[in-house]
């Protein structure tokens, strides 16, 4: 899980900054950035014109052309003065009117059941005493005795939910159900207020699509205001003292250490500092936190890239995979006991004292699934008259449908291991965007995670191939509709479907090569044991009909070089090949990029 983190920010005379750094060195907990500046208004005003400068790049690049950019007129003819003005004018305007333009598409959908009415002719009404209601229930809730009781009128009834009002000049008026707000413009009306506001939106649009000219001028700008900038500092260091200057101190910490680390800078002087919760925007460092199982794996994690702060921690699930992909790279339950005991010497290494836990782990992985495999130093150990019975019953050995078992099921932890990927993408989608946005991804998870659940459960003869074909035409219909038609809701539905028939080209090619990556777990570890075994047969041909003699002592030799060389290789191979399925095949299909920055506190320690 990734640790809730608390922004502080401290401001403080410069003389005061290294003893202040000394402080939160004993502190040990606090994520520190700097940032000097003059206290002047000179500084101040050309350090907001280059950060406005940027904002203004920045989204001017981002802007593309969008289905309604036909609708207005782009000015390309030079004669903007000040783009950054306009800028900083239309800007706030153009996310203003979105947040309209949305609340005025609710509208709509609010007021369509009730459709056209006089709402003159209702307020009429209410200025004479008659007082006009309105409901929403649930069919099931609906008694349609009331019209014999009350002047009710059915507005519409879809199956599932009715709406009507009701009319009294009763002041002492009950009726049985709770009554909804009244509609604030009939369809038509609330259709015209997002008509006008789609138009200014459209114009906002225009004019911010025209600025995309201007950008080489407002960079040369910007340029030139952190040039200025530049200059100043240097006058103004030069000439002014120490207590001319104010340090600026932006740092994170976890939030369960807020309350300590509050008392200890209400005890400081000469600080001023605040704090709120650190948002994404904030780009605040990362700190993983999990058992002692998972932080063994952390490493992992970071070599690939932190997650960002609304992401997911891949790590308990890296960890799983990790250690099981690796054990099935390896294959051989002799190789897990050489890792177990290598794991253990580590720890008497101050510079590898804390990866041997990590060793180990792997080490004892690696015995147990060469036990399921069935390999013990290169030799077959499930024939070995010698092995218990109970213990050659927890391994897998023969064919399933015609193929090895052991190649059977690694495309089956593939499967798996996919399909875990796609069901955290559709979950976090829905946490950072929400459900309605999130309807594509759920449309391809339902489609390979379903399909997925029913095939398994087909194959055991538990549904009748009449139901599980009903099933699966229920699961495509479905997921067709979140894939083509849904998969963003701000636009026409069938804009959708090229964009989604693109998606599909796209994953079926993808997940069919990304399924046979996983046969790599199969042919690693069937390669380590099949070189396994030629050792263990070239050292076998040096040995006499009995007794001791030489080529025993050329047997130790070729067992304990061969297999020293193949666990180095198989080492290598094992650690390679499941970080590729955890960074490319897991990561590329669970939506994880990974580009946050590592929580780094100063300390003394």
């Amino acid at each position: 899980m990734i640790d809730k983190m608390t922004k502080y920010s401290f401001i403080l005379l410069s003389g005061d900054a290294p003893g202040f750094l000394k402080d939160l060195e004993g502190l040990g907990v606090v994520d520190i950035t700097r940032s000097e500046k003059p206290v002047d208004d000179i500084s101040g005003k050309l350090s907001a014109e280059a950060e406005a400068c940027r904002k203004a790049i920045n989204h001017l690049n981002a802007i593309e052309v969008e289905e309604d950019s036909g609708k207005f007129t782009v000015s390309c003819d030079g004669k903007i003065s000040d783009p950054l003005a306009l800028f900083q004018d239309i800007f706030p305007k153009e996310r203003q009117l979105k947040e309209e333009v949305e609340a005025a598409h609710k509208e709509v959908e609010n007021c369509r059941v009730w459709g056209s009415f006089d709402k003159e002719a209702l307020d009429d009404l209410e200025s004479k005493g008659l007082k006009i209601r309105f409901y929403h229930l649930p069919k099931k809730s609906y008694d349609p005795a009331w019209a014999t009781q009350y002047a009710i009128e059915e507005i519409a009834d879809d199956g599932k939910s009715v709406w009507f009002v009701t009319v009294s000049d009763d002041p002492d008026y009950a009726f049985p159900a709770d009554e909804i707000p009244s509609p604030k413009h009939d369809l038509a009306g609330a259709e015209g207020i997002l008509a006008d506001k789609e138009g200014e939106l459209i114009a906002c649009k225009g004019l911010l699509y025209s600025l995309k000219d201007y950008i080489p001028a407002l960079e040369n700008r910007e340029k030139d205001a952190l040039s200025k900038l530049q200059r100043h500092l240097a006058d103004a260091g030069s000439g002014k003292a120490a207590e001319g200057h104010v340090t600026i101190f932006e740092g994170f910490a976890p939030v369960e250490d807020e309350k300590k680390l509050c008392q200890a800078f209400d005890s400081m002087e000469n600080i001023l500092y605040l704090k709120e919760d650190a948002v994404k925007a904030d780009n605040p460092p990362i700190k993983l936190k999990g058992n002692w199982f998972t932080r063994m794996f952390s490493v992992l994690t970071d070599m690939y890239g932190r997650p960002e702060y609304d992401e997911f921690d891949p790590t308990p699930y890296l960890s799983v995979f990790f250690l099981l992909f690796f054990a099935m790279c390896m294959g051989d339950a002799g190789y897990g006991l050489v890792l177990i005991v290598l794991g253990l010497l580590l720890r008497r290494s101050e510079g590898m004292k804390d990866i041997s836990p990590l060793v180990s782990t792997l080490g004892a992985g690696t015995f147990v699934i060469g036990i399921v495999m069935h390999t013990f130093f290169g030799y077959d150990i499930s024939t070995a008259a010698w092995v218990p019975s109970w213990l050659k019953k927890c391994m897998v050995t023969g064919n399933i449908a015609g193929f090895d078992a052991n190649m059977v099921i690694s495309i089956l932890i593939g499967i798996l291991h996919l399909s875990l990927a796609f069901i955290l993408k559709a979950v976090y989608a829905t946490k950072k965007n929400g459900f309605a946005n999130s309807l594509g991804t759920w449309g391809w998870t339902l489609l390979i995670v379903g399909g997925v659940i029913i095939g398994g459960i087909s194959l055991t003869g538990v549904l009748s191939s009449e139901v599980t074909k009903w099933i699966i035409i229920a699961i495509g219909v479905i997921s067709a509709i979140g894939i083509f038609l849904l998969s963003d809701i701000h636009r026409n539905p069938l804009k959708n479907i090229a964009p989604g028939l693109w998606e599909t080209y796209n994953t079926a090619t993808g997940l069919l090569g990304d399924v046979l990556s996983y046969l790599r777990l199969y042919a690693l570890g069937l390669a380590g044991g099949m070189l396994g075994k030629a050792f263990n047969d070239i050292a076998a041909m040096t040995v006499g009909d009995g007794g001791f003699s030489v080529g025993w002592i050329a047997f130790a030799l070729i067992f304990l070089i061969g297999h020293a060389l193949n666990l180095a290789m198989c080492c290598l191979g094992a650690f390679v090949h499941p970080l590729r399925l955890n960074f490319l095949e897991f990561f590329k299909n669970s939506g994880y990029e990974g580009k946050g920055r590592i929580y780094r506190p100063i300390t003394n320690k």
